[in-house]
Parts: C-alpha cells; structure tokens; sequence
C-alpha cells in the first residue's frame, strides 16, 4: 500500500464531516483540503476535474483513485480499514439489518433533508420554495420517526451496543436539524441517545462536536424554536 496520506476535500457545513469522522476513527492519515461551497468553489473547473459530480467530499486515495459520495466512502473504509468492526462483515448475521437501515437513511431521509436546505433547487420561480421547504419537512419528520421507532426498540445504537458507521451517520445529520437546528434532539429521545453515543467516542467524538458547533454559529436557523 502507499505510505502516501488520504486527501479529503471538504470543510465547513459539509457532508464531508462524516468521511473525516471515519479517517479519525480508523487512525489514518489524511490531508483535508477545505472547498468553500458558499463561494461555489465546489463548482469551479479546479474541483471538477478531481470530482466530475460536483459535490463534496471528494477523497482522493493514496493510490490516486477519486471517491465521492458520503455513505459510499465510509462504508468503504470500513470494510477495508477494518473489517467487521465499524460495519458487519458480509457473512456477519447483522450485514442484513446493517445495510437496511444504513440505506434506508441514505434515501429515506436524506433526500427530504436536502430540500429542507436547498428549496430552491426544486423549483423554477422563487415563490415555490415555501411549499418545497414545507413538504420537505413534513417527509423528513415521518422518516426520522421511523428511525427513532426502530432505536427505542432496538438501540441505543443501531445494532445494540456495537457502534458502526450507521450511527456515525445519523450523528452528523441530526446537527442539522430541520425548522430549527434542536428539532430533531427536542423531539426524538432515541436518536439522540445514538448522537451522544457517537460524540463520546474517544477519536471522531471530538470532530462531531465541534461540528455541531460550527452548524450553531453558521446556519441562518436558530438552535431553539422561536
């Protein structure tokens, strides 16, 4: 293998803190190259030509192979770094289970929180991103009910006491709230259990914090309901 580092591009309120979160709890090095999408960096030809889709994180392996898409990669460096510890090998009993629930963030909840955040990405005119936001928030809140049905039952992460990647990131996402930042800690006991888990632990612990933090101080919503 390459003794060169990982090369992780991301920074600031991005989906690439939970990638950056998966290179500390794995102990490995990485370089992390910031792209300030408030000033469209990530659409710019310089980052293009790393990652043709546009979006972040990028990682760039140490053998020069260009990752992108945020559950991809860090399920991918589970599996490689290490093997049945932050995700269930694939002969595991719990794979099955594991993987329900990992995509079923992935395109459950995810979608729904992304026009949550970028209404006007779905729609032609200005007027209709009140409507989009709404609907958003509403999918959003039933799918994350779901989620927090199936922890009070099964947690306090999602299979029991091992902590995997699954609970890294649904920890991430719950910074970002959905009307307000607190929404989803105010209103779902179980899921926040997950998120304290994941922020206590000893490597990527930190890093969750500290983002929730920068989500507080940046975002245009409040952190309590007005």
């Amino acid at each position: 293998m390459s003794d060169q580092p990982y090369i992780l591009y991301g920074g600031g309120i991005t989906r690439a803190i939970g990638v950056q979160m998966m290179l500390k709890e794995l102990a490995l090095d990485y370089e992390l190259k910031t792209i300030d999408i408030r000033k469209d960096e990530h659409r710019k030809s310089e980052f293009l030509a790393i990652n043709p889709a546009g979006y972040l994180p990028a990682l760039v392996t140490p053998e020069g192979e260009t990752l992108h898409e945020t559950a991809a990669i860090m399920l991918w460096l589970a599996d490689k770094h290490a093997p049945g510890v932050l995700a269930p090998a694939p002969d595991e009993a719990d794979r099955g289970r594991f993987l329900s629930w990992f995509f079923f963030f992935t395109s459950d909840i995810q979608p729904p929180m992304k026009r949550i955040f970028y209404p006007e990405r779905y729609v032609t005119e200005n007027d209709g991103t009140d409507a989009v936001f709404e609907l958003a928030c509403n999918q959003a809140r039933e799918r994350w009910t779901v989620l927090e049905g199936y922890l009070s039952e099964n947690g306090p992460l999602h299979l029991g006491e091992r902590f995997t990647v699954a609970d890294m990131q649904i920890a991430f996402w719950a910074c970002y709230g959905m009307r307000y930042l607190s929404e989803i800690f105010e209103n779902f006991p179980a899921i926040t259990a997950c998120y304290e888990r994941a922020s206590a632990q000893p490597r990527s612990g930190p890093l969750l914090k500290a983002f929730q933090q920068t989500v507080r101080e940046r975002s245009s919503r409040p952190w309590l309901p007005k």
